[in-house]
């Protein structure tokens, strides 16, 4: 099969190579992948920002496809079924955190693209219990963004704790912003928009966001709630000066830059919170899924043939991409 692979010892490239298809362990099922979303975190993977988990490695974690083969104690979706691979690949399932709900926190957890080969390849396995069975009313383009973006952005916005209808900021637009704010405005929420990009902002617009405007800019009502999406520590600050008292900043990254000193009255003060997001749980990807079935999100998609997925993180980096990058297999 042809795969494309980032090898710790070269970071910032990835290679085109062909590779054994895999063949699934007894948990696991084989699937044929039709669609990979390339995400942020694929970047970091190739640019070395996360420590190398192994020498070489497969990216991608947003894999859509078919199922074509299951091990023997596979239990779940069957051959022929749509589904998606994710990040969250494999949990230990009696750790304390596994224990009571907090999978994301396993110590022992392992990750899709990352410790384990992913979805920048033509097949790719994933054990049955963490493959999710995909909604109707979606092309597999669609669904791709929410297997990462959209499940991490549905977590950092119940961590942000946004009440009932309430004023929700949103720093950085990419791909996981874009879903998550179509989620908090089919809630009821009102959402401003803060990025850099011209495009994004208007994206933001389209999408019903009632203000969006630079990222530094000040909104033009207190907030209840914020999100940072972008991988940017200087955000920190403005956005925590931007919340009402008892406002909640949530993280939503993987990596963060540097994060500037903190003033306790200006940032810190009246019950305002900072939260981080690890990861997720299965359930969080049950939740939003459910949300898509329910509610349609329209996810805005750039599509990269197969060849082109060097030029799509490179399109990634540069912020070239409004909405989320999907890669197609070749057929």
């Amino acid at each position: 099969m042809q795969a494309w692979v980032a090898c710790a010892a070269r970071s910032g490239t990835i290679e085109r190579v062909e590779l054994p298809v895999p063949v699934p362990e007894p948990d696991e099922v084989l699937v044929r992948v039709h669609v990979c979303g390339v995400c942020r975190t694929d970047l970091h993977v190739r640019d070395g920002d996360l420590p190398p988990h192994r020498e070489w490695v497969v990216p991608g974690h947003e894999a859509v496809g078919e199922v074509v083969a299951a091990g023997p104690r596979a239990t779940g979706p069957g051959v022929g079924t749509r589904v998606g691979i994710p990040w969250l690949r494999r949990t230990c399932g009696v750790c304390r955190y596994c224990a009571r709900g907090q999978e994301n926190l396993c110590p022992s957890s392992v990750y899709t693209g990352w410790d384990a080969h992913g979805g920048y390849a033509q097949y790719a396995t994933v054990p049955a219990a963490y493959a999710y069975e995909l909604p109707g009313g979606y092309s597999d383009e669609e669904l791709a963004p929410l297997l990462c973006a959209g499940i991490i952005g549905y977590r950092a916005l119940r961590r942000a704790d946004l009440p009932s209808g309430g004023r929700l900021g949103i720093y950085g637009f990419g791909a996981s912003a874009h879903i998550t704010a179509q989620v908090a405005i089919g809630e009821g929420a009102l959402v401003h928009v803060f990025t850099r990009s011209p495009a994004a902002q208007a994206l933001a617009l389209e999408l019903g966001a009632a203000s969006a405007g630079d990222a530094h800019a000040r909104p033009p009502e207190s907030l209840d709630a914020a999100i940072l999406f972008a991988p940017a520590g200087d955000l920190v600050p403005v956005a925590l000066e931007a919340l009402d008292s008892g406002g909640t900043l949530s993280i939503a990254g993987i990596y963060l830059s540097g994060i500037p000193p903190l003033d306790y009255e200006r940032h810190l003060f009246r019950e305002r919170s900072v939260r981080s997001v690890t990861a997720n749980t299965r359930q969080d990807g049950r939740d939003l899924f459910a949300a898509a079935a329910g509610h349609r999100i329209r996810p805005t998609v750039a599509s990269y043939d197969f060849k082109d997925a060097d030029a799509a993180l490179d399109d990634l980096a540069a912020g070239r991409i409004t909405g989320a990058a999907v890669l197609r297999m070749p057929a």
